[in-house]
C-alpha cells in the first residue's frame, strides 16, 4: 500500500518525452470514417448513436446554433471515449487534468458568449441587469452577474475533473483494500470485490454521463447566445 495514490494522474512520458498528445489523439481511431457502401454493425451502431444524440441536442437550437453541431458531437465523442479508455487498467485519463478541461471549456464558452454579443447584443447585456431591479441594487447585481458569467467555464472544467478523479480514486482505494483483505479474510475480500465490480459499472455510466453533461451545458450556453 506504499504506492502513490495520485500516480495514475501524472502525465505519462516515454524516455523523457511526454506522450499525452498521442493519448489524446487515440480516441480518433475508435471512430473510423466509413468508406464502404454497406457498413459493418459497429459503424452502423456508431452512426445511429451519433444521429440520435445530435438530433436531441440540436432540437432547441436555431439555424445559427446548428452550425456548431459538428463541434458538439465531436466534443461528446472525444470526452466519452477518453473517459471510457481511462477505465482500462494502467491507463491515463486526460480528463482528470484540470488544465485540459479548462482548455476545452474556456474557448467553447468564450465562442458562445462572443457570438451572443455579436448577434444579440441587447439580449446579452440584459442578462447583467434583470428587469425591475431597484436602482440601489444595480451595481451589486451587475458585479454578481459578471462573476457568475466568468465562473461558467471554471464550473464546466471542475465538474468534469472532480467526477472523473473521484471515481478513479475510489476504485483505486477499494481495489487496494480488496487485494489486502484476500490474505486476511476471504469473505470480506469477496464483499469488497463485489463492491468494486458495482463501482466499475457505475463509473462506466459516469464516464458517459459526464461527457453528455459537459456537452449539454456548452449547448445551453450556445442556445442562450444565438
Amino acid at each position: 500500500m506504499n504506492e502513490n495514490l495520485f500516480a495514475s494522474f501524472m502525465a505519462p512520458s516515454l524516455m523523457g518525452i511526454p506522450i499525452v498528445m498521442f493519448i489524446i489523439m487515440f480516441p480518433t481511431i475508435m471512430f473510423p470514417s466509413p468508406n464502404r457502401l454497406i457498413n459493418n454493425r459497429i459503424i452502423t451502431i456508431q452512426q445511429w448513436l451519433i444521429k440520435l444524440i445530435l438530433k436531441q441536442m440540436m432540437l432547441i437550437h436555431s439555424t445559427k446554433g446548428r452550425t456548431w453541431s459538428l463541434l458538439l458531437i465531436t466534443l461528446i465523442l472525444f470526452i466519452g471515449t477518453t473517459n471510457l479508455l481511462g477505465l482500462l487498467p494502467h491507463s491515463f485519463t486526460p480528463t482528470t487534468q484540470l488544465s485540459m478541461n479548462l482548455g476545452m471549456a474556456i474557448p467553447l464558452w468564450a465562442g458562445a458568449v462572443l457570438l451572443g454579443f455579436r448577434h444579440k447584443t441587447k439580449a446579452s447585456l440584459a442578462h447583467f441587469l434583470p428587469q425591475g431591479t431597484p436602482i440601489i441594487l444595480i451595481p451589486m447585481l451587475v458585479i454578481i452577474e459578471t462573476i457568475s458569467l466568468f465562473i461558467q467555464p471554471m464550473a464546466l472544467a471542475v465538474r468534469l475533473t472532480a467526477n472523473i478523479t473521484a471515481g478513479h480514486l475510489l476504485m483505486h482505494l477499494i481495489g487496494g483494500a480488496t487485494s489486502v483483505l484476500f490474505s486476511i479474510s476471504t469473505p470480506a475480500a469477496l464483499t469488497t470485490f463485489i463492491i468494486l465490480l458495482l463501482l466499475t459499472m457505475l463509473e462506466f455510466a459516469v464516464a458517459l454521463i459526464q461527457a453528455y453533461v459537459f456537452t449539454l451545458l456548452v449547448s445551453l450556453y450556445l442556445h442562450d447566445n444565438t
